[in-house]
């Protein structure tokens, strides 16, 4: 069995809605999300702690039926979840025109902190920094940044500039000086080692016509999803050109991309069965009821 990561429940909980939740209508009873929470071994008390916790931060909002509640993402936490599953889930680059497209910003020193936040959200689209307030990508983001710009409201700071060839440093020193692909190459090849052989055999049950039991698959693709999702934001999906001949990343997205396949219709009906109960019908044979 594939052990639990150390990561916050808040994390836990925003995954929670984003894969299964808001697909399914975006509202989840409070005791339905108690005990999802509790098979991925988050206990009642903790659970209740954070719900309520980002419900003041205006991540997700409550309603109430008589003495039941439930939650929903707001437009805020939606974006969040949308913006994490665009990345996690993007195709890997196989091809490359051989044209870099840089980001150039000049913000004042009052403005420290959208200089960091921006920062972050570059690096998240996947540009390395390559000099101060120079960062850059092989891949064409212009939209992306454009609707981060819009958001931060930093569009008066920043040049876009696309499709250019660089001189006087070789691709692969770009590369070095921007990214560290070898911890990146360390942290898949540990991904790979940890998942890899729960793949395999779920793959051969599978093949045997061995029955997977729904709740161990939704734990098991949950803790997947959460690991992997720790490498888009990290990984700046650089074309195969650019990468090591020994890039442990393509097996690791490979493996990533099948076994949550795999696990997906267990998982599902078991998220499923869980969510059809209304606290108002039956919760005591499944759940304690809401407090």
């Amino acid at each position: 069995m594939i052990s639990r990561p150390h990561i916050r429940t808040q994390i836990l909980i925003f995954t929670l809605f984003g894969e299964y939740i808001a697909p399914r209508g975006e509202r989840a009873w409070t005791s339905n999300l108690l005990g999802l929470l509790n098979v991925l071994g988050v206990t009642e008390r903790a659970a209740r702690s954070v719900l309520s916790r980002m419900s003041r931060k205006q991540w997700l909002v409550s309603e109430r039926q008589g003495r039941y509640s439930r939650y929903s993402l707001t437009k805020r936490g939606l974006r969040v979840v949308r913006g994490g599953e665009q990345r996690i889930f993007e195709p890997r680059r196989t091809e490359w025109d051989g044209l870099w497209h840089m980001v150039v910003y000049s913000i004042p020193e009052d403005k420290r902190r959208l200089r960091s936040v921006l920062r972050k959200r570059l690096g998240w689209l996947g540009f390395g920094s390559l000099a101060p307030g120079t960062w850059i990508s092989p891949n064409d983001r212009c939209a992306e940044v454009e609707n981060q710009l819009n958001d931060l409201g930093a569009c008066s700071y920043v040049v876009y500039f696309g499709g250019m060839q660089l001189h006087f440093a070789s691709n692969e020193e770009i590369v070095e000086r921007c990214w560290d692909l070898d911890t990146l190459d360390q942290d898949y090849a540990a991904f790979r080692e940890k998942y890899e052989p729960a793949y395999l055999d779920c793959r051969r049950k599978i093949n045997k016509g061995i029955p997977l039991q729904p709740a161990d698959c939704f734990r098991q693709r949950f803790w997947l999803t959460l690991e992997y999702s720790q490498f888009p934001r990290r990984d700046p999906n650089l074309p195969p050109d650019l990468l090591p001949s020994t890039w442990q990343g393509s097996r690791a997205s490979e493996v990533f991309s099948e076994f949550h396949r795999l696990l997906k219709e267990p998982s599902e009906r078991f998220v499923s069965d869980v969510l059809s109960n209304c606290p108002t019908k039956h919760m005591g044979d499944m759940f304690p009821p809401e407090s």
